[in-house]
């Protein structure tokens, strides 16, 4: 499980719908709904700061020293792309209860996929899984993007053949009417975010004519259309840059930049309409950076040991 990963494990469960693979392990039993704590193996390692040897370092001075959630959303499994919309109360994010089962398995073990989990009481409560698909049918679901009540995901599903992206619909406390929502193909859109106004979409993709590897880039809307993206050359290098995330007055851009080797956080500031060189603010396996309405950090750390992935959790970065 990479800086990509729910991309490739959106693909590998395309290849895995596609090939009939599903449905040779389902034994019929199609995409049962259970508790995340009852997914994950009795013998998995729950990691704690103490336990990290490579625990996410911080270089800025205006926020605290990053720790993990509480147990109500981080577990032994893999918490990972966190989302919070702004004004919303709300945190979004990626689970799957094992990182050492296949992705074809994961599809059927009824808990893969995206969870919320909602602010009251001074904590982060239990989070509820959001289900996206018709029941009876299998998908897996990614990389979600929440502005309002729409909702922008990518999914690998049952019915179509790669990864799509997908819209729904948040209605009487669910969402529901999701419908493909891809976009033109030539741009290659990868995890994404769309500016308040609606206007400007940031994408990472490893298109020609960018930096090299992931480059982030920016489409305009105009006349309904998103238009050819341009590179934001500002943050890009020869490496990978991705997982963008702008702040709602739009004077920020976050993102995920490969630092010494393994994911790291990097912010870009808007100066009259030109983006700044970024500024490293958290590295060491720490990626997918998303701001609380007071600007505090959320991000994910994934746990390594002899260079085997152990787990993911979400940590949070206090703004002083």
């Amino acid at each position: 499980m990479s800086t990509d990963k729910i991309m490739g494990m959106l693909l590998l469960a395309c290849i895995a719908l596609s090939c009939g693979c599903v449905e040779n392990g389902a034994q019929g039993n199609r995409y049962p709904i259970l508790d995340r704590d009852g997914a994950i193996p009795a013998n998995a390692t729950k990691m704690t700061p103490s336990a990290d040897g490579y625990p996410p370092q911080l270089h800025s001075g205006e926020y605290e020293a990053p720790v993990p959630l509480a147990r109500t959303v981080n577990t032994a499994g893999a918490e990972d792309s966190p989302f919070i919309p702004a004004g919303s109360g709300e945190l979004y994010f990626f689970f799957t209860p094992d990182v050492k089962v296949p992705v074809e398995k994961q599809i059927l073990d009824g808990v893969t996929g995206i969870y919320v989990s909602r602010w009251a009481d001074g904590g982060w409560g239990e989070p509820e899984r959001v289900l996206l698909q018709d029941a009876g049918k299998l998908s897996l679901d990614g990389c979600e993007f929440v502005s309002g009540n729409t909702m922008l995901f990518c999914s690998a599903r049952e019915g179509y053949s790669g990864i799509h992206w997908f819209s729904a619909t948040l209605a009487d406390g669910g969402w529901s009417g999701w419908a493909n929502s891809d976009f033109d193909p030539a741009y290659q859109v990868g995890e994404l975010h769309i500016t308040d106004d609606g206007n400007r979409l940031y994408f990472h993709s490893s298109r020609e004519g960018g930096s090299g590897g992931l480059d982030i880039g920016v489409s305009e809307r105009a006349d309904g259309k998103w238009q050819p993206p341009e590179n934001v050359g500002a943050v890009n290098t020869a490496g990978d840059e991705g997982w963008p995330y702008l702040t709602p007055d739009g004077g920020e851009l976050w993102f995920t930049r490969t630092y010494m080797g393994s994911p790291a956080v990097l912010r870009s500031r808007s100066v009259n309409g030109e983006w700044q060189d970024p500024e490293l603010i958290l590295s060491q396996f720490a990626g997918e950076p998303t701001l609380d309405d007071e600007g505090n950090i959320y991000f994910v750390h994934h746990y390594y040991k002899d260079g085997v992935m152990i787990e993911a959790d979400i940590y949070m970065a206090h703004r002083k």
